[in-house]
């Protein structure tokens, strides 16, 4: 068995390019992901709905760095077996023997100057190891915020947080494990969807998308629908937070789709590119799709529209070319515009829409590669429209369908187990006066006089003083 992780000197092009997508990668969460869906909800909710983006990123970094990342990227335990289920807890167990010094290269004799030998670190391709840790880190860490936005304005901060800690573990880590996890590179057996199975997924459609989106859909069904839904509109309160939100992932999104090439080349300027114009295209024809559906298009329709091309062409922007990016973002706009309205069909209330554009749109971008893939694009492989075959059209499946089904059946246990013990839903008096007060002892909006205490402590006065 070969040792991990391999020792020598970083590439510092690719380690300062690495360095900078993992800090936009974690933009995505808070201030993207958190302005995003904070602007889509009730102002009394909206501290709450971005606390639970913020607070994802406390305890998926603590489970993280202790062992998430071995869960996820360890020796299979299988070990070279056709296991490809789970990493070895203990073999990153506290990020143990990453941590390093400075690498610098050999520095040859020169001028009575005596040579230097190169200082070797431990490396994950040409990257420090722990820079690798933290770019994925930031994965995990956005993909369990994902899911607060199918359940805002109803359940308890508490279990939130609780879900975050139990969830990360048994679904998230694993499926890590499974489809970004490649033999040779972290550790010598990995996950076997990217091994066995074959499926391409460059930068997440179905460990963060699809994961993200089946799991909201459950959770919301557990949690019930909203008091007044679908009949009480629910507006959202602050549209240009919305706005603001989708740009900034958008920008962020550039670390997680190029970034995932892990060095600074010709398959980062593939994905950059691809992701660019799916993203453009999708917000057209969602906008497209409202104007001729309800007679104009929206600000909201142009963010979700953005969102929803940039959530499809995550697996599939190392496998397009320009013609493969045009047709994904092109679908990927009319079919979540029109998949967000599913929940007024089958009545379940998902608020901010993840399963329309996470799920869907995870489902539309991975399953499309086995279509639209190019050989000439970085990941090299022909799909069915270019002579390809149904080859890897069947992979894609495979991989998309499993990590539907599994994520959906153990999200399922989870909250069932806390639904009976902690309990999911918050009172109904505290989400009449709103998760802000009720959770957080705030206010995003204080309207009280200057000198008072807050907007809700002085309209109980006032009726004190009526009564």
């Amino acid at each position: 068995m070969a040792d991990f992780p391999t020792m020598g000197v970083p590439d510092t092009g690719d380690t300062a390019w690495m360095l900078a997508s993992s800090a936009l990668v974690l933009c995505m969460t808070l201030p993207g992901l958190a302005f995003f869906y904070g602007g889509m909800v009730r102002s009394k909710n909206v501290l709450n709905t971005m606390m639970m983006s913020a607070v994802s990123m406390g305890t998926v970094t603590v489970l993280w760095c202790i062992y998430g990342f071995s869960e996820a990227f360890g020796n299979d335990i299988a070990g070279t077996s056709n296991g490809g289920v789970l990493g070895d807890f203990g073999q990153y167990f506290g990020l143990k023997h990453l941590f390093s010094a400075n690498g610098a290269a050999e520095v040859p004799a020169s001028g009575g100057t005596p040579a230097t030998a190169a200082t070797n670190i431990p490396l994950f391709g040409t990257i420090p190891a722990l820079v690798f840790v933290a770019f994925q880190l930031m994965f995990a860490i956005i993909t369990v915020a994902l899911v607060s936005g199918a359940v805002v304005d109803r359940m308890k901060f508490s279990a939130w947080v609780v879900f975050t800690v139990v969830w990360s573990t048994v679904v998230y880590f694993p499926v890590a494990h499974w489809v970004f996890a490649f033999n040779g590179f972290t550790a010598e057996k990995g996950g076997w969807i990217a091994n066995n199975v074959k499926a391409i997924d460059f930068a997440g459609g179905t460990a963060v998308h699809i994961n993200a989106g089946v799991a909201g859909l459950v959770l919301a069904l557990f949690l019930g629908k909203r008091k007044g839904w679908p009949t009480t509109p629910m507006r959202p309160h602050n549209l240009p937070f919305t706005m603001l939100g989708a740009g900034l992932l958008w920008f962020g999104w550039y670390g997680f789709n190029a970034g995932s090439a892990l060095t600074a080349n010709g398959t980062a300027a593939s994905t950059f590119a691809t992701t660019t114009i799916a993203t453009g295209t999708a917000m057209l024809t969602w906008m497209l799709t409202e104007k001729l559906r309800d007679g104009h298009a929206t600000s909201l329709g142009a963010a979700s529209g953005i969102v929803a091309g940039l959530v499809a062409i995550t697996p599939s922007c190392s496998s397009v070319n320009t013609w493969g990016a045009l047709i994904i973002g092109a679908l990927a706009g009319i079919v979540c515009a029109l998949a967000v309205g599913l929940k007024f069909k089958f009545g379940y209330d998902d608020a901010l829409d993840v399963v329309g554009v996470h799920m869907v749109g995870g489902l539309l971008g991975t399953i499309l590669i086995g279509f639209v893939a190019v050989k000439e694009a970085p990941a090299g492989v022909d799909g069915l429209f270019f002579g390809g075959g149904a080859d890897q059209l069947w992979r894609q499946c495979v991989g998309a369908l499993s990590v539907l089904a599994y994520s959906g059946v153990v999200t399922a246990i989870i909250a069932l187990i806390l639904k009976y013990t902690t309990g999911l839903r918050a009172d109904p008096e505290s989400e009449a006066i709103g998760l802000d007060e009720s959770e957080h002892a705030e206010s995003a909006y204080d309207l009280a006089p200057i000198g008072g205490g807050s907007a809700l402590s002085q309209t109980g006065v006032a009726l004190g003083k009526e009564a």
